[in-house]
């Protein structure tokens, strides 16, 4: 199931700013960066190592991601697992009864993902990810 850890999630109130310390002062490189609509954020994969750290700014106030932010404030949002078969394994979790956010796979930055609810891993939100071979190269970076 599990291959490696793909990345941690961090909510930001301003991509730009955060980009200016992980970026710029850190040295990490922008992989990856966009808007994405259906889930209301704007988002940002920098390389560290073999594993990556996506920054998460809500652009509409309706998005759990935005709901996150108010309730939390800024900081880590959740845990991604990358996995060889996202379909064989999520199909494999519904018949163990966790308890999911995602019914199906969906895109999003890191590929096709999945998220499971935080109530089954003990209050942790955990994205699970299968890379898609060809990516774009980051818009803005």
């Amino acid at each position: 199931m599990i291959e490696k850890l793909h990345h941690v999630g961090v909510v930001v109130r301003d991509i730009d700013q955060a980009l200016a310390f992980y970026r710029d002062t850190l040295g990490l490189d922008v992989h990856k960066l966009e808007t994405i609509d259906d889930q209301g954020v704007r988002a940002a994969l920098l390389t560290l190592g073999d594993s990556e750290i996506e920054l998460l700014q809500p652009v509409r106030a309706d998005t759990g991601v935005a709901r996150y932010l108010d309730r939390r404030g800024e900081g880590l949002h959740h845990v991604c697992f990358q996995v060889s078969d996202i379909d064989g394994d999520l199909r494999d979790l519904k018949a163990a009864q966790v308890e999911l956010v995602d019914q199906e796979p969906r895109i999003g930055l890191a590929g096709r993902i999945c998220f499971l609810h935080p109530s089954a891993l003990d209050g942790t939100l955990v994205e699970l990810c299968a890379p898609i071979a060809t990516e774009p190269a980051a818009e803005d970076a």
